[in-house]
């Protein structure tokens, strides 16, 4: 009988040793991953129950804030601007997580005890938070987004020497404050609404979202020309409405079987297909291949935000057996996609010389303290061009606004470098356009960029007629020129 108590009672001693050494464990050396883990209420409760920065435009507008509330959060993220900014601050949401700038910049918007470098801070060592400042302007913001109107697309703009984003809109946009919402139902039902809604508002169109870029494209074809077979550009071609295609029997036609021809600031100016697709194939597979990539094709642009998406051009070996393709990717169709932030990249990178600057959002972080403690410094992306090719592509660009394809957006006084895209959506001979998706990349003042932009409106039900990059994306682009670049 002693003897089985004693095996008892070591038992219950080695038990009691292992439940030591467990609790040690979990307290001491796996304390920190517990407290971080992300099914941990009381860490959730933690970060939502602490002050966050706000976030703000370049010219002061609140965008997104904390206010106190009587909840076991006490503080509640709200959005004045509503859908007007949704895609640019995101949202940060207790079933959601966060997105947006309160995705890229949470680690400077949370509450955190700041570093103690007095006495005064080591007696007031509450928790404290930065602000964020953005680039965007609240002005061209909401003249961006009202010139869009109820029009599904998206609006890129962007100063060519900074890579700063001036406006950035997606519709249908969002209103991120029911996703912030500390009621679950207010949260859930919002997240369902808008995940099922088939426009997809939670989609931001400006930067996740590639449509064929049509003619815009033809910038990039342009660019090819002086940077790699100059001669091409001596050539006049002969006007016509359509040609054949190499390696087949299918033909490709103008916009409305339009004749045209010419040569390159002409063909241009008119934006004409059969012109640029006989440029394309002469070009050559591997030279356009390789002008896509200097101008960001293929990779996914660096700004600040998540979900951007690469925009896409082949690679030339794709046209080994496919060479009538060269022809329609000479022109922004076939199997290139592109998004607003690319094509508005495009443009900015003629502007500023051949230089792609690194798009951002982010202009400077504050502390609690209003002391600058991040102050963007602008750098570049990419060399696209060279400041030859760049000077003589926006020269051509210019002719499309006098007297060409985008002269609708003209302003007296202003000199304007553009260009018009429809990518169709049906192809080929006896074939009918049930749509477009509809283009226009501009940039100005001409000789001294300081704004440049792109607009996508893609095919979308509702619209009825014909529609052009100049008749849909057009007139956002004029109001947005007239608003950055017009006294008063």
């Amino acid at each position: 009988m002693d003897r089985r108590i004693s095996q008892i009672g070591l038992m219950f001693l080695v038990l009691f040793g292992a439940l030591f050494v467990q609790l040690n464990y979990l307290q001491v050396f796996h304390a920190k991953a517990l407290a971080t883990a992300p099914g941990n209420i009381r860490q959730v409760v933690g970060a939502f129950s602490l002050p966050r920065g706000p976030i703000l435009t370049a010219d002061g507008k609140v965008i997104a804030e904390s206010t106190p509330v009587n909840d076991v959060y006490h503080y509640l993220r709200t959005y004045p601007g509503g859908s007007l900014y949704g895609d640019v601050t995101g949202y940060y949401s207790i079933d959601y997580g966060a997105t947006g700038l309160e995705s890229s910049y949470n680690s400077y918007l949370k509450g955190h005890i700041p570093p103690i470098t007095s006495l005064s801070g080591l007696l007031n060592s509450g928790y404290v938070t930065d602000s964020l400042t953005t680039t965007i302007s609240s002005k061209l913001q909401q003249v961006a987004s009202d010139a869009l109107g109820t029009k599904k697309g998206a609006v890129v703009v962007i100063q060519p020497s900074t890579g700063a984003i001036l406006a950035m809109v997606s519709h249908p946009g969002y209103d991120p404050s029911p996703l912030a919402s500390h009621s679950g139902t207010i949260e859930q039902s919002a997240w369902q609404s808008l995940t099922s809604n088939p426009s997809q508002p939670l989609l931001n169109r400006a930067i996740a979202r590639a449509y064929p870029p049509g003619s815009t494209f033809k910038i990039v074809t342009t660019s090819a020309i002086y940077d790699h077979d100059p001669s091409i550009a001596t050539i006049s071609f002969p006007p016509v409405s359509q040609i054949s295609l190499p390696l087949t029997t299918n033909k490709l036609h103008n916009y409305a079987y339009e004749s045209c021809g010419g040569m390159v600031p002409e063909l241009l100016k008119v934006s004409c297909d059969t012109g640029y697709a006989q440029i394309g194939i002469k070009l050559g597979a591997h030279n356009l291949s390789t002008e896509a990539n200097a101008f960001g094709f293929n990779q996914v642009p660096p700004i600040d935000i998540p979900g951007a998406a690469a925009s896409n051009f082949p690679v030339a070996s794709f046209f080994n057996q496919n060479l009538p393709q060269l022809a329609y990717s000479a022109i922004g169709q076939g199997n290139v996609n592109a998004t607003a932030l690319q094509m508005a990249l495009v443009g900015a990178g003629v502007a500023n010389g051949g230089l792609i600057m690194t798009p951002h959002l982010m202009y400077q972080i504050r502390n609690y303290q209003d002391q600058v403690i991040v102050q963007y410094q602008p750098k570049v992306w990419l060399q696209a061009t060279s400041s030859a090719t760049a000077q003589v592509v926006t020269s051509e660009m210019v002719g499309v606004v006098q007297g060409g394809t985008a002269a609708g957006i003209a302003i007296p006084g202003i000199s304007i470098a553009a260009k018009t895209g429809t990518a169709q959506t049906t192809l080929g001979i006896g074939s009918t356009i049930s749509g477009s998706d509809n283009w226009m990349v501009a940039f100005a003042p001409a000789n001294n960029p300081t704004i440049a932009i792109a607009v996508v409106v893609p095919k979308q039900a509702g619209l009825t007629g014909i529609q052009t990059g100049a008749s849909e994306a057009g007139p956002v682009v004029k109001s947005v020129l007239e608003a950055a670049l017009v006294a008063g």
